[in-house]
């Protein structure tokens, strides 16, 4: 189960690095949906707290809305 977490936890975090640093709003629209996916299975798996990926959210889709 920790091999789980943190495999899936630092896959997570390297998708949301790659969003962040996304400088076009197509390309952050297009990968936005599978990084909130992964945030959801992390919940599920109990791997984070499901605020915790509630805020993830809500911070990478102001991101992304805010691109031009």
């Amino acid at each position: 189960r920790n091999e789980r977490n943190r495999y899936y936890g630092k896959t997570t975090r390297n998708a949301i690095r790659d969003l962040r640093a996304a400088d076009k709003k197509k390309d952050a629209q297009d990968s936005l949906p599978k990084v909130v996916s992964m945030i959801d299975k992390m919940v599920k798996k109990g791997t984070i707290h499901k605020n915790k990926a509630s805020n993830l959210k809500r911070k990478l889709a102001k991101k992304v809305n805010a691109l031009k």
